[in-house]
């Protein structure tokens, strides 16, 4: 079994912008791929595991995803980086499409995500690392049994504890991400 970094896409890997499927919108930050490329090198698997409650909400259908996931590809190439994976969650409970609107365990905070790629990918979730920017993040990557991190760029509102809302460790970059991982 391998080790994995699953990251959260939308606040962590890209610049938020809220429900967006267009993907000349999607813009990394400026250290993503040379911290996913330090990551990659030290022998992680990199899965993507993201929450797509815009499927739900109306705003776009779960066709314009595989394009959203294409650019990512697309933007990470440079640095010689391939993500392993892409897992997402077109549900809400909250939601306006009645096929969509249901809980379930691939929600995070729910770690559905995250079992599913350790099953599919053979990844060891114990040697593993789940790397967010809110809480919700966290809770799904401790539920998996990961260690996980919080990348604090401002993006969390809620600050509710719980028993799996404690990160590993808090950083400001994924820089600082890499280097947890990496020296750990």
């Amino acid at each position: 079994m391998s080790k994995a970094v699953f990251l959260d896409k939308d606040g962590t890997l890209i610049v938020d912008v809220p429900f967006n499927a267009d993907p000349a919108r999607i813009v990394l930050y400026p250290d993503a791929g040379p911290a996913l490329q330090r990551m990659q090198s030290a022998g992680y698997q990199l899965v993507i595991v993201s929450n797509q409650s815009g499927v739900a909400k109306g705003y776009f259908t779960e066709t314009a995803l595989p394009a959203v996931w294409k650019q990512m590809q697309h933007l990470v190439a440079p640095f010689g980086v391939t993500f392993n994976g892409f897992y997402y969650c077109p549900h809400d409970p909250s939601g306006t499409l009645s096929c969509y609107t249901l809980s379930c365990d691939c929600r995070k905070p729910q770690p559905g995500l995250l079992k599913r790629a350790a099953q599919e990918l053979a990844i060891n979730l114990a040697e593993s690392w789940m790397i967010g920017d809110i809480l919700h993040d966290v809770e799904a990557g401790n539920r998996a049994g990961c260690r996980t991190i919080l990348v604090n760029r401002g993006n969390e509102t809620e600050w509710l504890p719980g028993p799996y809302r404690t990160p590993t460790t808090s950083v400001n970059t994924l820089t600082e991400a890499a280097e947890q991982i990496v020296t750990i």
